[in-house]
């Protein structure tokens, strides 16, 4: 009993320690790929969020080892995509910022790689082991949506910030617009009563 608990305590650890969060920048009309090594019927997800304000649409896709594409999308903001590789080999994965000119855009991204799962996975899975590790990818998830949240909310909080700076120096622009008018006002009525004597 004490090797099984040893066992799914190894398990448990091996799938943690296999999410990694990545962020990058990625400037204008560039692009920026990474790659991992799958077997077949290994499982593949990576998900992402684009953390700038402005315009957060960027286009991501996944190929194969033979170059053809698995999945593809254009112009998100956030992506979770899931794949099972057919072949042996090197599986690319690319984010792209190629049709926008404004400065870098930050992404924030997870890579779930499933493919140690496989290799330790056995026949006969005991139904408590397969219990864990459904277990562990619901934590995946979880993680993803709390990295998600976090992301979301640090793109509102630059937005607020952004604004209520604007706000302020229209208040500033409006105050000292404010101050000069009165000025004015004041300057031209006390000529308008000046009596003008010939002398």
């Amino acid at each position: 009993m004490r090797l099984f608990v040893q066992s799914v305590v190894l398990t448990v650890c091996a799938l943690l320690s296999l999410v990694c969060a990545i962020s990058i920048d990625i400037d204008p009309h560039g692009e920026e790929c990474f790659f991992e090594y799958l077997e077949p019927q290994d499982k593949l997800t990576v998900s992402y969020q684009v953390g700038e304000e402005g315009s957060t649409e960027i286009d991501f896709w996944i190929m194969n080892p033979n170059n053809e594409f698995v999945k593809s999308t254009a112009r998100q903001a956030t992506g979770h995509h899931t794949i099972n590789a057919l072949s042996k080999g090197k599986y690319t994965y690319c984010f792209s910022n190629r049709m926008s000119s404004i400065p870098a855009k930050s992404v924030n991204f997870n890579v779930h790689d499933m493919e140690h799962i496989q290799d330790t996975a056995e026949k006969d899975i005991n139904p408590v082991e397969q219990e864990i590790r459904e277990l562990a990818e619901s934590i995946f998830a979880v993680k993803d949506e709390q990295e998600y949240i976090v992301a979301r909310e640090r793109q509102h909080r630059d937005t607020a910030e952004s604004t209520n700076a604007r706000v302020k120096w229209w208040s500033i622009g409006q105050l000292t617009l404010l101050v000069v008018v009165c000025f004015w006002q004041v300057y031209y009525l006390k000529r308008f009563f000046e009596v003008k004597r010939v002398v």
